[in-house]
């Protein structure tokens, strides 16, 4: 049975990671970065709300293709409005796949750091481009929101399961994924 498996988290703590190490164990896993898709819309940085929104449903798009066709899909992604959470398991719901719902932390204080670190190191575009983003919309105070709307969510989904992601913690994370999904 195909799974839809979503890792939602803060920014920097490791989701698009875990969701690259379950496609290589998974052959034809789809890993459905929304940031990715958002790229792929022209002139997104003028209205990233708006190609936020569409870039979500393109995503889901793709993953009820996927998993109608047997294969597992990974969303990793920080989802704060328990409404694309919703839609998501109603698409695993329609394709006959199983739906996974997990919430990798850490504390505040370490994935702000953590984030920002990430940020001002790497060449990777996605990268670059969270980091210009997240400042455009305010910095640090910015993640420090997304934090507590990822912990509203939390609270509002009870049977999303919170792994602690700590730094440098990887094969455990995986492992506790792993044993999670069976």
């Amino acid at each position: 049975m195909a799974r839809l498996i979503v890792l939602n988290g803060p920014a920097g703590v490791g989701k698009s990671t875990q969701a690259r190490r379950y496609a290589a164990d998974h052959p034809f896993t789809l890993v459905a970065e929304l940031d990715a898709v958002r790229r792929m819309i022209s002139t997104w940085r003028d209205d990233p709300t708006q190609a936020t929104l569409r870039a979500r449903e393109l995503t889901l798009a793709m993953a009820r293709d996927h998993l109608a066709k047997g294969f597992d899909v990974v969303l990793p992604q920080f989802l704060g409005n328990p409404k694309f959470l919703v839609e998501a398991e109603q698409v695993a719901r329609d394709a006959g796949a199983a739906y996974d719902e997990f919430v990798l932390m850490d504390d505040r204080d370490t994935v702000i750091r953590r984030f920002t670190e990430r940020n001002a190191s790497s060449s990777d575009l996605a990268h670059i481009e969270a980091g210009e983003l997240v400042a455009r919309l305010g910095g640090d105070d910015t993640l420090n929101r997304m934090y507590d709307r990822l912990l509203q969510v939390l609270s509002a989904r009870p049977d999303a399961r919170l792994i602690r992601c700590t730094e440098g913690a990887e094969d455990d994370v995986y492992r506790q994924l792993r044993e999670a999904i069976g």
